[in-house]
Parts: C-alpha cells; sequence; structure tokens
C-alpha cells in the first residue's frame, strides 16, 4: 500500500495577502456553495468574499476554476482526516468510520457533491485527480485492515472507490441518505464476510 498522495498545490507559492484573499474567496465560495447558491452570479463571489473583482479573476479567471479550488480544499480535508483516523483508530474502526463520514461529509456539504457534479459535466481533470487521491486513501486504509486481519484480502480499493463514486453521483435522489448508508453497510459486511 502507497501513502496517499497531496492533491496538486499551486504552481507556485502566493504572498501572505494573495494567499488570504484566495482563502477568503475559497472560503466564501465553499459557504456559498453549500446553502445552494452555486448559481450566483459569478462577479459576486469577490464581493461577498469582501476582495475586488479584479482579484477574484487574478485567481480564478472561470467558475469553474473556482468551483475546482473548493473541491481540492474539500477532498485535501476528507483526506487528511482518513490519515488521522488511519493513526489513531483500530484498522476496522478507521476504515468504517471513514466511509461513514464520506456519506455524512457529502450530505451536510451541499457544497461539496453540487460543485462535484458541475465538475464531472464540464470533464475537470480535477475530478481524476481528486479520485486518485481518495483512491490512495482508501488503499491504505483496506491495507491496514487486511494487514489487521478484520477484512478479506481479495478486495481492492477500485471496488469500494466504485461505491464512492456511486455514492457522489447519486446525491439529491430522494433517499440519498438512507440508501448511501445502506451501500456502506453492504460494502462492509461483504469486506469483513470471510476474513480471516
Amino acid at each position: 500500500m502507497t501513502d496517499a498522495k497531496p492533491l496538486r498545490a499551486d504552481a507556485k507559492p502566493l504572498r501572505a495577502d494573495a494567499r488570504r484573499n484566495r482563502d477568503a474567496l475559497i472560503a466564501k465560495a465553499r459557504e456559498l456553495f453549500a446553502d445552494g447558491c452555486f448559481d450566483l452570479r459569478f462577479d459576486d463571489f469577490a464581493k461577498l468574499a469582501g476582495v475586488g473583482t479584479g482579484t477574484l479573476y487574478r485567481h480564478f479567471p472561470t467558475r469553474e476554476a473556482l468551483a475546482e479550488a473548493v473541491y481540492r480544499e474539500e477532498l485535501r480535508a476528507i483526506c487528511d482526516r482518513a490519515r488521522e483516523m488511519q493513526a489513531t483508530l483500530p484498522a476496522d474502526e478507521a476504515l468504517e468510520t471513514f466511509l461513514r463520514g464520506f456519506v455524512d461529509h457529502l450530505h451536510i456539504h451541499e457544497g461539496l457533491a453540487r460543485t462535484l457534479s458541475t465538475l464531472m459535466a464540464t470533464q475537470s481533470g480535477v475530478v481524476a485527480e481528486g479520485a486518485q487521491a481518495l483512491g490512495e486513501v482508501i488503499d491504505n486504509l483496506l491495507g491496514a485492515a487486511v494487514r489487521a486481519g478484520s477484512i478479506r484480502d481479495d478486495v481492492g480499493a477500485g471496488a469500494v472507490m466504485m461505491a464512492v463514486q456511486g455514492i457522489c453521483a447519486a446525491y439529491g435522489h430522494p433517499a440519498y441518505r438512507a440508501d448511501a448508508e445502506g451501500v456502506i453497510t453492504l460494502v462492509l459486511a461483504g469486506l469483513r464476510q470471510t476474513a480471516r
């Protein structure tokens, strides 16, 4: 199993004031997306974040670029939590806590789900980048649980990722939350079924 690679960072370091402006834009966009305001006029993101329109376009020339930055930040936080769980919890508990926590995160943070849906529609490369990072942390969690003998060793991260991607794709379905929890329950039961 490999250590998860961080999601791609900015190409060059930013000055402190530029970093603060960029962070303010991402934080405000995340908040607005979570409130269902993805279709807000693009220039209004700058006003609501307390920065100039030129600053918005300098950091994020398009709505999709801003959405990609929000998605990267969300995925980075999710991957960081996975590593923390792996370091602090028994292997099988870390895996279950992460997978159930992922569903909770999507449910609570509507912005991530909507952003992901938008980026999938534009075929953004950041979705593949995020899937790779998420797949690597799942691979590490599975590997630790296999080594602990708590799950079977013949199911790889790809199968679990297909379930996770299905959960993401189904976001917004009327019975989404209950069905997503059911998928995680099935995945975990299947992983534990023949563990030695």
